[in-house]
This record gives structure tokens, C-alpha cells and sequence, in this order.
């Protein structure tokens, strides 16, 4: 199965690249600012399945430029698609919890209203309908708080900041899955491998467990790191960004279990591999 990526450096693609044989395009090769000549790549591109593992994800950024955001996140996943569309194969794309409105404290079903609270997340919902309107066989994978040993993530952060400091103030009213690049990867593997076998696909949500708040989640970064800082939890309120965030990102995974086989992975054993390919 030959495989074709959007994205060479991101932390999806990185793991993409480390995890099976595929051709994985860069900005030099594929500008997603450029919607037409991405979906030139997979008319050419001599690929069986394509995934699209780039994308435009400076939340705080994107409520100043929300037009390019919109450009990279939705136009040009949807000219992807189109053009897998016309080849017939399959196209699987990355989206997000922000697709929520974030409110209340169930987890968030496939078939739940969507409600974006932000530019970032109107952007993906926006590449979610234009690979839906494509027609073609695809899925979209909403997914939440990404983090590996490279790229910048939360996990990275944490680490840094503790070189420096000897305690934080960190949210926690925000409650949601942190789920390693690694086990996106695996994932869209696994998904790849069944939809050019023939599965249907669709839309699913894939996110670690077991969920906690940012609060929490740093103290077990520096619990597995043996790092001595102290976190206080504070309201979202105190810490304030140019883009809202949902208080609720917590992701029902029960579908993409009952249809491919995959559980929602343990975020804690792949924090404990990302500190250790990161030396912490």
C-alpha cells in the first residue's frame, strides 16, 4: 500500500515517517496556501491512500488570520479530497476537539452539534465539510491535546519552563485527552490499511485517556521527569488568551474501537516514551 502524507515535520507526520514507508511532502513540495497544487500532488502521485497530516494549528494566531487559516485548514484539505475523490482512494484527514463548543462534561459523541469557539476551530470544521462534500472514501479523525518529543506541545513546555522555575500556575478547568503523536499515527494506519481494503470510513474521535486538566497533566509530566516543581491549579479565567478554549475536550472513542479495532490510548504510557526519547 503506497502511501501518500501531507506534512514532513509535524509531529503527526514525523511519526508517520518513523512508523511505515510513505512519501511524505513538505512545505517545499506541498504549499497548503496553495490549495489547487496540493490536490495536483495526489492527481499525480502515483499513491493508494492519502493522509493529511498538515494543517494550520496557531490557535491564538489564527483569530488574526483567520482567512489564511482557513486556506490551509479547510480549502486545502478539500481540493485534496477532491482530487482522491476523482482517483477513487481514500483520503483521511486530521481534525479536532475545537470543532465543540467545550460546554459541559460528557464527552463528546461523532453526531454531537457542532460549535466552534474559536477561528482555529471554525477553520476545521470548515475542512471537515469540504472533505465530506468531495464525496470520495474518507475519514476524519478528531483528535485533541497532540504532544511527542518534537514540534511544540504542551509536554515540551512543561520541561522547559522547570529549568527555569520551581513552580507554575496551570489550568484546570479544562479537562480533555492527551493523546501521543505516536498512537495518532498508529491509528491512521490501521485506518488506512481497512479503507483501501474496502472499510467505508468516516468521522471518529481519538483521544488519550485516562482525561485530566492541564493542571494534572503537568504534575504527571513532572512526576514521570523526577522533576521537583510545585503546580497550582487556576480558572481559566486568570489566564487569559486571544483565542477561547473549551472547558470540555474529553472524546467519546467508542467508535473508532467498535469499528477498527483501536482503543483510546493510555497517554501516560506514552508521556513515559516521549521523556525518554527527550532524555528527561
Amino acid at each position: 500500500m503506497r502511501i501518500l502524507v501531507f506534512g514532513e515535520s509535524g509531529q503527526v507526520a514525523t511519526e508517520l515517517r518513523r512508523q511505515a514507508e510513505v512519501t511524505a511532502l513538505g512545505r517545499d513540495l506541498a504549499d497548503l496556501n496553495d490549495p489547487e497544487s496540493c490536490a495536483a500532488r495526489v492527481t499525480a502521485m502515483d499513491a493508494d491512500v492519502v493522509i493529511n497530516a498538515a494543517a494550520y494549528t496557531a490557535v491564538d494566531k489564527a483569530e488574526g488570520e483567520e482567512e489564511l487559516a482557513h486556506v490551509v485548514n479547510a480549502l486545502a484539505p478539500a481540493a485534496m479530497a477532491r482530487a482522491a475523490a476523482a482517483r477513487g482512494i481514500p483520503f483521511l484527514h486530521i481534525s479536532t476537539d475545537y470543532v465543540f463548543a467545550g460546554h459541559g462534561t460528557a464527552p463528546w459523541v461523532e453526531t454531537d452539534p457542532v460549535d466552534p469557539p474559536n477561528a482555529y476551530g471554525r477553520s476545521k470544521l470548515a475542512g471537515e465539510e469540504g472533505v465530506r462534500a468531495a464525496g470520495g472514501p474518507h475519514a476524519i479523525l478528531r483528535t485533541s491535546w497532540v504532544f511527542s518529543a518534537h514540534g511544540a506541545n504542551f509536554v515540551k513546555t512543561m520541561l522547559r519552563l522547570s529549568e527555569s522555575r520551581d513552580a507554575l500556575n496551570v489550568v484546570d478547568d479544562q479537562i480533555g485527552g492527551p493523546t501521543p503523536a505516536a498512537d495518532i499515527a498508529a491509528a491512521l494506519l490501521v485506518m488506512a490499511k481497512a479503507m483501501h481494503e474496502g472499510h467505508a470510513g468516516g468521522t471518529y474521535h481519538f483521544g488519550g485517556t485516562p482525561c485530566v486538566s492541564w493542571a494534572d497533566f503537568a504534575r504527571a509530566i513532572f512526576a514521570q521527569a523526577g522533576r521537583n516543581m510545585t503546580v497550582s491549579g487556576i480558572p481559566t479565567t486568570e489566564y487569559p488568551t486571544p483565542a477561547p478554549r473549551p472547558l470540555n475536550s474529553r472524546l467519546d472513542c467508542s467508535a473508532i474501537t467498535r469499528d477498527f479495532g483501536i482503543p483510546a490510548p493510555d497517554w501516560r504510557a506514552g508521556l513515559g516514551k516521549v521523556l525518554q526519547e527527550l532524555g528527561a
